[in-house]
């Protein structure tokens, strides 16, 4: 195995969790805006945890939309009820192989908790670094991960989605795999980034692995 650690982003990397984020955010706020609220508005502001995300839409009732929010993604979690087909498989091969195994998302740690318990992948993770609702932190995240596993940045690996991911292990000197898996990426935005690698399927990624 060329990676003594790899470290999962959540969101877009694990499964298609994003619809139903954007479904309990709609839940949770439009309550308080007496409006709705588009889906580009709710992703202008991601970055901050889900905390943070409500914090900027509706900051005089930050507390009752951070309840509503945990609330509504654990009801609403049935529209997606299962990790990406092959990830499962995926980690028990890594875990089977030695590898630690880590997560940095930038969810808060009550959603990654509900949506790690959901799809029965708790086991999996050695330690989990989960967002801020100050601003992103998946720089520090990644950092904290090396840390806590006490292996260097050039023996790991960060498998995310998102074109910030890129920018986030170039700071800290991580290889990236980026992933265009999910519904809701774009591989057309990766590229420009220059991810060290970009995979279109998890056996793709899995196949690479193994070789």
């Amino acid at each position: 195995m060329r990676f003594k650690t790899i470290i999962f982003d959540l969101d877009g990397t694990i499964a298609d969790t994003l619809p139903l984020c954007i479904a309990a955010f709609k839940k949770s706020v439009e309550p308080y805006l007496n409006k709705e609220i588009s889906e580009a508005e709710i992703i202008a502001t991601f970055g901050p945890s889900e905390e943070g995300t409500i914090r900027k839409l509706i900051p005089d009732n930050e507390a009752e939309g951070v309840t509503a929010y945990l609330k509504h993604y654990e009801q609403m979690h049935s529209m997606c009820p299962i990790p990406f087909a092959g990830i499962t498989d995926l980690l028990e091969f890594l875990d089977a192989q030695g590898v630690q195994l880590g997560m940095v998302t930038g969810k808060g740690l009550h959603s990654t908790r509900l949506s790690l318990r959901q799809f029965g992948l708790e086991k999996y993770f050695d330690v989990l670094e989960t967002g801020s609702p100050e601003g992103p932190n998946k720089v520090n995240g990644i950092r904290n991960v090396l840390s806590r596993l006490n292996v260097s940045a050039s023996e790991s690996l960060y498998v995310g989605d998102a074109p910030s991911d890129i920018t986030y292990c170039k700071q800290v000197g991580i290889p990236i795999a980026s992933v265009a898996w999910a519904s809701t990426t774009n591989a057309e935005d990766l590229k420009p980034l220059q991810p060290d690698w970009l995979f279109y399927t998890v056996e793709q990624f899995e196949n690479w692995l193994n070789h």
